[in-house]
């Protein structure tokens, strides 16, 4: 995670008030604010080269005067933050969020000027210690456990280039790849560090992978047909019980995950009995609830994942890419329908309603 920053801890600090001129009655002016304003191409690793001390101080209210008896607001301090950020206090509680560009949160607040009602002293301005919590945001997030092939799709379906190796973790950073088609539509696909089993409790990546699916729309999960073993000391498991382990470790982390529309790439089917273990990979899906008996109770999840496909393919020879993205474009396209026919329903009914 060296080159890569999903958590930023920074202090704010508002302007501190102008003195009030008790003379005349005169009122000092307000210290400016510190804003957090999201951005695209920002990230939270620029942030922090350019300011190390990670020190965020807006400008002091102007003083009253005999030329100028309300004094001028403070100048305000502007941070510019990357899209998808959460704005989280001391304690871990969510005080804003960013998601758009342009968004804008109010993170210190100006102290006010002196005046008659603070006996022509100022007051200091907000301050806080605030933690900047990175949430990637993309179209699709690609789950999977380490070498199912994540990172050799994100490099044959967009123009993604990142690091590709035949050990368990190589992606030790999210990588963000877009598709691109031939009207010129994109979507953005995050390739993001593989779980292991116990990822909900932390372990391996746990929260740092996990805190990254929840912002995106849709699930693919990429799975070995010949199934995964981590190293030797852990248990084989096969491309069956790796599906149901994935679902379990989204559902012990955050239950809602469970209920993103999701596809299914089942990968590396240049392999030699790789057909043989597909058709019964079909069979237990088709039938879940015929096989779960074979597996220990705690693998188990609540509820399965709802695949809208199952794509099989092989990134070594190219076999189903092109049909793998037909369908993360439909199933995109159809959301976004789904999700523009309820925002018309609402609206339809809001008029209905104050008719």
């Amino acid at each position: 995670y060296s080159n890569f920053i999903d958590d930023l801890r920074v202090y704010v600090r508002g302007g501190t008030g102008g003195m009030g001129y008790p003379n005349l009655g005169g009122e000092g002016g307000r210290g400016g604010d510190v804003w957090f304003v999201a951005r695209e191409r920002t990230t939270l690793k620029s942030i922090r080269e350019k300011y190390p001390q990670k020190r965020f101080v807006a400008g002091t209210g102007a003083n009253s005067s005999v030329k100028a008896l309300k004094g001028e607001k403070g100048k305000d301090c502007e941070v510019h933050v990357p899209l998808g950020i959460s704005v989280l206090d001391d304690d871990g509680k969510q005080i804003g969020e960013l998601n758009a560009a342009g968004e804008r949160f109010l993170a210190a607040r100006g102290g006010l000027g002196g005046s008659l009602a603070t006996n022509f002293l100022p007051c200091k301005g907000q301050r806080r210690t605030v933690h900047l919590d990175l949430k990637l945001i993309a179209d699709v997030g690609l789950v999977g456990f380490p070498n199912a092939g994540k990172s050799s799709l994100l490099s044959k379906i967009s123009h993604a280039k990142p690091e590709i190796a035949n050990y368990a973790f190589t992606t030790i950073q999210p990588e963000l790849g877009r598709i691109m088609y031939a009207d010129y539509k994109q979507i953005s696909v995050a390739d993001l560090p593989g779980l292991i089993e116990g990822a909900h409790a932390n372990k391996g990546m746990g929260h740092k992978f996990l805190k990254h699916v929840e912002r995106t729309k849709q699930l693919l999960l990429v799975v070995d047909i010949s199934g995964f073993q981590l190293s030797i000391k852990t248990q084989f498991r096969t491309a069956f019980e790796t599906i149901l382990l994935l679902t379990k470790e989204l559902e012990l982390y955050k239950e809602e995950l469970v209920t993103k529309p999701a596809l299914l790439a089942i990968n590396k089917m240049d392999l030699p009995c790789a057909k043989d273990n597909l058709d019964e990979l079909m069979t237990q899906l088709e039938n879940p609830q015929d096989f779960l008996h074979l597996i220990e109770e705690e693998m188990i999840p609540a509820n399965t994942l709802e695949f809208r496909e199952v794509i099989p393919i092989s990134t070594y020879t190219g076999e189903g890419i092109e049909e793998l993205k037909t369908c993360i474009r439909k199933s995109i396209d159809e959301q976004a329908e789904q999700v523009n026919e309820e925002y018309r329903k609402k609206k339809l009914l809001l008029l209905q309603t104050s008719k």
